[in-house]
């Protein structure tokens, strides 16, 4: 035993063992068990673990660490996200409205856009390098409204500035009166559908009361899942494609740059973008509001 505690103190003090080690060394002592070779532990499949790490790299897997999401769904979450989109896509099926649909979102646009490149390499080599954008680089929020039929009305706030209740409300007020020029048909006859995110801005007290006020169809909002979201799953992508790689040096330029954008898209890309939501609304019903259904899209 004393030879044991020796062997034990050597290692203490040349190979800095865990606390949490030796605690479970002397209970083996307690227990009589004096053996300081580690135990072999074969897996479920009675094979060592570096068998089987063998065998799994050998099939082309790698071992990488899991995809941050946003937020991890409680059952309620989910159960929302189903009825929701079961509650939309029926309505739908018996009442069309998405030609009445009015839907928007915000985008932090970056005067320098870093872009980065897809390229080959073997296992063994890293990645090329790409410095990325500072956390606090020259930026300015886009605030975009649109429909089946292209953009109603959007708005740059100053740099860096963001969105809270009172300005989100003086915007819906303009895009109001966007509606009643450029849709009367909806302003006036069938009415607005109207569709935004679950953000703090769009939801308070205070943006209820405006909506409210305007008489608008406003609709529910499954949790957490971005390509529910017209803009940010539709145009918000395609729009960060034409980004990438560009520097601008005044807001005038960013403006410039939204309006070509914007006016070069085709007919059916805004079609595609608030026509196909049915089509999602149903995937999510059918399986169970999985995060992991494939979409195609086109930017």
């Amino acid at each position: 035993m004393n030879l044991t505690i020796l062997c034990l103190c050597d290692q203490l003090v040349n190979g800095a063992v865990a606390e949490r080690t030796v605690r479970k060394w002397f209970a083996r002592f307690k227990a009589g068990n004096f053996d300081l070779e580690d135990q072999e532990r074969p897996g479920m499949l009675n094979k060592p673990k570096s068998t089987i790490y063998d065998h799994t790299v050998k099939l082309g897997y790698i071992n990488r660490l899991d995809v941050w999401v946003p937020h991890d769904l409680t059952e309620k979450n989910l159960l929302d996200r189903i009825s929701i989109c079961d509650l939309l896509y029926k309505r739908n099926e018996e009442r069309p409205f998405l030609k009445q649909l009015v839907t928007g979102g915000e985008k932090w646009i970056i005067y320098k856009n870093v872009q980065r490149k897809r390229s080959w390499g073997k296992r063994d080599e890293p990645p090329l390098v790409t410095p990325k954008a500072g956390l606090h680089s020259k930026k300015v929020m886009l605030s975009v409204w649109w429909d089946w039929k292209g953009i109603l009305y959007y708005e740059l706030l100053p740099n860096n500035e963001t969105i809270n209740s009172e300005k989100y409300c003086s915007q819906l007020d303009k895009l109001k009166t966007a509606i009643e020029q450029k849709r009367p048909e909806i302003a006036n006859r069938k009415g607005v559908v109207f569709h935004q995110d679950n953000a703090r801005p769009h939801v308070s007290l205070t943006t209820r009361q405006k909506l409210l006020e305007f008489g608008w169809d406003v609709l529910p909002h499954p949790p957490y899942l971005p390509y529910l979201a017209p803009s940010d799953f539709h145009l918000f992508r395609s729009l960060q494609n034409s980004l990438n790689g560009k520097n601008f040096n005044s807001l005038v330029e960013i403006k410039t740059h939204l309006d070509t954008f914007f006016a070069e898209k085709p007919e059916r890309f805004w079609k595609d973008g608030i026509l196909k939501l049915h089509e999602r609304w149903r995937k999510v019903v059918e399986q169970n509001g999985s995060s992991t259904i494939v979409i195609k899209h086109k930017v």
